[in-house]
């Protein structure tokens, strides 16, 4: 029996699963009516989407489309980083959308200062872009786990590794 036990917290997202969302969208920017003639482009970065269309009102649909393909694909609404739209040439507006992956060095000394005041029975090291939360019983754990749930994010948290 193994005298501790630990996992990882974690902030990601399926990249898979965002390629597929942003399908759907374009696919739906080609049959609606009302986004049909815009010429919407929804171009994928490494760390960010790039949507450029015909006015701020296609701009908010197209945004709106993102949000609901997300959501059906149990994409977390927290990791898209929405920017100002700036405008581009030819009447046209462009906005930026982030994406938000791996936990801040100030986001970990936060989390980590909280779990240790909470509670005393783990241990947590900030290993990167995560947290490494370790304890000598799985319930404190649980514990660690249900406290930052509980926490009102800007990023979206998982909890991998669990042994």
């Amino acid at each position: 029996m193994a005298d501790s036990f630990s996992f990882d917290v974690v902030s990601d997202f399926d990249r898979q699963e965002l390629v597929n969302a942003l399908d759907q969208v374009r696919r739906e920017l080609v049959q609606r009516y009302d986004l049909k003639d815009s010429n919407t482009e929804v171009d994928l970065q490494e760390e960010a989407i790039t949507i450029t269309t015909a006015s701020d009102m296609t701009l908010e649909a197209v945004l709106d489309v993102l949000r609901q393909k997300a959501t059906k694909r149990n994409l977390s609404l927290k990791i898209f980083d929405v920017q100002p739209s700036e405008p581009v040439g030819g009447n046209r507006v462009q906005q930026v959308v982030k994406l938000r992956k791996g936990l801040s060095q100030e986001l970990a000394k936060k989390l980590s200062k909280q779990v240790r005041d909470n509670i005393k029975k783990v241990t947590v090291a900030i290993q990167g872009d995560s947290l490494r939360v370790t304890g000598k019983n799985k319930d404190d754990l649980q514990q660690v786990i249900q406290l930052l749930k509980a926490e009102d994010l800007e990023v979206p948290l998982q909890f991998e590794n669990y042994r």
